[in-house]
C-alpha cells in the first residue's frame, strides 16, 4: 500500500480509532513522522499529543544503532543485537558511549526546553496511542516499552500506516491493539511508501505538537 503523505495515512487511522473520541486519550509519536501521523489522530478523537523525542546511538563504521537516549536520560539497548554482541560492543567502546549518551542527552534538552518532556503522570489511566509513520524493526517499541513501564496505562495503542512481520511480533507483545493498514514483506526504506516526504524540523513538529486542540501537559 503506497500514501499520498503521511497525513493522508494519519487520516486513515484516526478513522479506525474515532471510537475513542470520547475517553482519556493521548497519543505519542514514536519518530517525527509519526507526529504527522499522530496529529491526524489527535485531532479526530480530540486528544492530546505528545513526542519521545529519542537520540540514537551509532558506533562508527556501523548504520544500525546500538542504543538510543530519551529526554529523561532513559538508556535503551537496541536488541536486534544478541547479548554477546551487545557486551562486546559495550566493552570496546565504553567512553564512547557514555559520551554519545552526554551529548545526545543535552541536544534533546536544548530541542525540547524546560517545558518539552512527556511527564509520566500525567498519562496513568490513560488509553495511550503509540504512532509511527512505519516500523522497519522493534527499536523503537523497545524504548517506548521502556518508557512506559512505570505508567499504568489503561489501554495501549499501536497505530501504524505500515510495519514489517518482525516488527509486527514485537508489537503484538506490548500492545492491546494494532491498528496496522498494511504489513511490508520486503521493506524499501520508510520514505519508499510515501509521494510526499515532507518532514518539518524538530521546532515546527513541536508546533505541530502544541497546536492540537489539546495539550497534553494541561
Amino acid at each position: 500500500m503506497y500514501f499520498h503523505s503521511r497525513a493522508q495515512a494519519g487520516k486513515m487511522i484516526a478513522e479506525k480509532l474515532a471510537q475513542y473520541s470520547t475517553q482519556n486519550a493521548s497519543v505519542i509519536a514514536l519518530n517525527p513522522g509519526g507526529v504527522i501521523v499522530g496529529a491526524q489522530i489527535a485531532m479526530r478523537i480530540h486528544s492530546a499529543l505528545a513526542m519521545l523525542l529519542t537520540k540514537d546511538i551509532t558506533l562508527p563504521g556501523e548504520n544500525t544503532p546500538l542504543a538510543a537516549v530519551s529526554s529523561d536520560n532513559l538508556f535503551t539497548y537496541n536488541q536486534m543485537f544478541s547479548v554477546g554482541q551487545l557486551e562486546e560492543m559495550k566493552g570496546d567502546y565504553r567512553s564512547f558511549i557514555e559520551q554519545a549518551r552526554m551529548n545526545g542527552l543535552h541536544e534533546l534538552h536544548s530541542l525540547l526546553g524546560a517545558d518539552g518532556e512527556i511527564k509520566r503522570e500525567l498519562l496513568q489511566r490513560h488509553i495511550i496511542i503509540l504512532t509511527s509513520d512505519g516500523f522497519q524493526n522493534g527499536f523503537s517499541i523497545d524504548i517506548a516499552s521502556d518508557f512506559l513501564k512505570p505508567v499504568n496505562a489503561k489501554k495501549l495503542i499501536v497505530a501504524t500506516p505500515f510495519a514489517t512481520v518482525p516488527a509486527l511480533d514485537k508489537i503484538h507483545m506490548l500492545a492491546d491493539e494494532i491498528q496496522c493498514l498494511d504489513v511490508i514483506d520486503n521493506f524499501m526504506g520508510t520514505d519508499h511508501y510515501y509521494e510526499d516526504n515532507t518532514i518539518p524540523g524538530t521546532d515546527d513538529l513541536i508546533k505541530v505538537i502544541r497546536n492540537t486542540p489539546i495539550h497534553w501537559q494541561r
